[in-house]
């Protein structure tokens, strides 16, 4: 290596700490005071650098890098946002595809002519059949819209739907659909779902507003589980009470009463090989009575589709544990 290179080579690499230096020496002036030394502060409302200890401005004129408009409430905000709404496995293409909406209007909110609202009939038409490109997006298309029926129809959080369309997508990617039908597993995955989130619905219940019977709805419930290797824990008696007590306009005295009753038959083994419906509403009533809240048995029953003969023999376990326990 010549002299000249060496020369040059050095020269570079000072001239590179000298730049370095620099920077860190404009860094350390920003973030301090350059009068008394004090911590500097960004004023975002005054697009200004204000030091915290002597008022100082330091930099004026800030860029803001919000938005431009102003919004006042939720409403307004979600109005004027030009970004999309977050991913979600509800939707087949999570939602990240475009939607041509329904109202033929233009930006303004003028209507549209005879001619253009043909126009965007025949492209939401062709967008629509451009968001399914195969046989498994239709299928995972049309079993995420009878989650969302049956979900809505009982009543379920946004949690529970979500993780319902994980576990369809699961079963749909382990090529477990061939010889069941869509709703067949698609309800199954609600059901799993409702009680891995701690927020379960009886069988009946989610049979009810399925559109398969309640034989091919428990057998395909129990193949999903098994070949998914799904952790579903036993349902508690207790996460059904507060649903039963408030379709009875029942008061938290008797909530909480029942909750009692089903933990001391729970330490005394009654629960055990019971189902959790039944104990539930047994609860319920056996908890109104002990609370003067008298509601009859055939209220109980129609709430929680128990038979009254169910919650006879329920209730006086339920009350034999008490005794015991007390």
């Amino acid at each position: 290596m010549s002299d000249t290179t060496i020369r040059t080579y050095s020269s570079d690499r000072q001239q590179n700490e000298n730049e370095s230096e620099t920077e860190v020496e404009s860094a350390d002036e920003t973030v301090t005071c350059p009068e008394c030394g004090g911590r500097v502060v960004n004023d975002e409302e005054h697009g200004e650098s204000v030091c915290a200890d002597c008022g100082l401005v330091i930099e004026e004129d800030s860029i803001d890098r919000g938005p431009e408009w102003r919004a006042f409430n939720s409403n307004e905000k979600d109005q004027k946002s030009r970004v999309g709404a977050p991913t979600t496995n509800m939707m087949h293409d999570k939602g990240l595809s475009t939607n041509i909406g329904w109202q033929d209007k233009d930006a303004y909110g003028n209507s549209l002519s005879s001619n253009q609202r043909q126009k965007m009939q025949r492209l939401r038409k062709w967008n629509e059949r451009f968001r399914t490109r195969n046989s498994k997006e239709r299928n995972l298309k049309q079993a995420l819209g009878e989650i969302e029926r049956m979900a809505s129809a009982l009543g379920l959080p946004k949690e529970v739907r979500e993780t319902a369309s994980v576990i369809y997508r699961r079963a749909l990617s382990e090529d477990l659909l061939p010889g069941r039908s869509i709703e067949g597993v698609a309800t199954s995955a609600l059901y799993a779902a409702a009680r891995q989130m701690q927020t379960p619905r009886s069988i009946d219940e989610v049979a009810n507003v399925s559109r398969i019977d309640a034989m091919e709805f428990k057998r395909t419930y129990r193949y999903i589980v098994r070949e998914l290797g799904l952790e579903v824990a036993p349902a508690d008696p207790a996460s059904y009470v507060p649903r039963f007590a408030s379709e009875l306009d029942l008061p938290d005295e008797v909530e909480r009463r029942a909750r009692e009753l089903l933990d001391n038959a729970k330490e005394d083994g009654v629960t055990s090989g019971k189902s959790p419906v039944g104990l539930a509403a047994a609860a319920i009533y056996a908890s109104s009575l002990l609370t003067n809240h008298k509601v009859t048995q055939s209220e109980v029953s129609d709430v929680t589709d128990v038979s009254e003969v169910t919650i006879r023999n329920r209730y006086q376990e339920l009350l034999e544990a008490t005794e015991v326990a007390a």
